[in-house]
This record gives C-alpha cells, structure tokens and sequence, in this order.
C-alpha cells in the first residue's frame, strides 16, 4: 500500500507520541519534549484538527506534522512544529509529502502565512524563505537563516510585521 496523508485520528494518538519521541531522540537541536508539546498543543485554542496530520503506511503511523496558530504582529499566522518522520522511514519523501499536504490544507482553510523554525537547507524547497525579509522576528535567539515564513498567497505577508506570539504551550517548559 502506498503511504497515506491524512487528518489524525483519536486512535493516531499512542503511536503520534511515540512517533515523535523516537524520531527527535538523537536530534542534537531538541530538548526531547516535543510529544509534550504536541499534548498541549492538542489541548489548546490554537489547535486546528485539519492541519494535525499523520503519514500512514500499512495501518502504522510513521509520519506527523502539526500547524497550530500564532500571531505575527496584528495578523493571524501558522506555526509548523513539529514535523517527524520515522527514523526507519526517512530520506523517502513521507516529510515532504507531509508538508506539502500540510501547507495545500491551511490554504484551503483560508491561512495566508506559516511560521517554522527549521533546517535553512530543507524548508526553502517548500518556499519558506527568512522571514527577517518581511520583518518577521523570533521571540526568542534564534538564527536568522533558520527562522523563516512562507506566503500561503502571493503577498500575504506584504504588511505583516513584528514578533511572533506563539501559544501559551510553546511557551511552557
């Protein structure tokens, strides 16, 4: 069976978290607490049960990636965090299948801009460019190169600026 992108599910929400626990175990960027987050995502205004999705193959999951709402400046925006793959299942194309279907989603749903913290060399493939361009800032130290944004609709960031507000569950430890 080929590998399908899909809404989670209630029943997705064991292998989710053990999913995402095993593939940021060994990540040298990562506090290791991302199921954590996902949990309290989950639990929060911010989350959009549309855009919380899972990679299934054969009844198992071995994909996920979540887009929840945050503030840049006066304007809504999504955030994508996390996105994992199976460590068994990666360099196969399931991230950028999630992605790509991720982002299709919170277009169709009227979301004009995400936000991620990601790898400079991975996420420019999907558009995501600095989002310093649009003065777009972290909240935190971050760097530049990796702290970037992506126009759902050409020009949906032309005058959005300031710092992003994340949701009170990236905010806790």
């Amino acid at each position: 069976m080929p590998v399908t992108i899909r809404q989670e599910q209630r029943a997705d929400i064991p292998a989710v978290r053990k999913l995402i626990e095993r593939a940021f175990a060994h990540e040298e960027h990562s506090d290791q607490t991302e199921h954590v987050l996902v949990e309290r995502l989950r639990a929060s205004d911010a989350f959009i049960p549309e855009l919380s999705l899972t990679a299934v193959d054969d009844g198992e999951v071995i994909g996920y990636i979540l887009l929840t709402k945050i503030a840049v400046g006066e304007s809504v925006s999504l955030a994508l965090a996390p996105a994992a793959v199976h460590p068994d299942r990666q360099k196969e194309g399931i991230g950028t299948m999630l992605i790509t279907k991720a982002l299709a989603a919170a277009r169709s749903l009227g979301f004009s801009s995400v936000i991620v913290l990601g790898h400079p060399d991975y996420y420019p493939k999907f558009g995501f460019q600095p989002a310093s361009q649009w003065g777009i800032k972290a909240p935190f130290d971050v760097p530049e190169e990796a702290f970037m944004a992506v126009e759902l609709h050409p020009g949906a960031l032309k005058n959005v600026s300031g710092i992003v507000r994340y949701s009170q569950p990236f905010l806790e430890t």
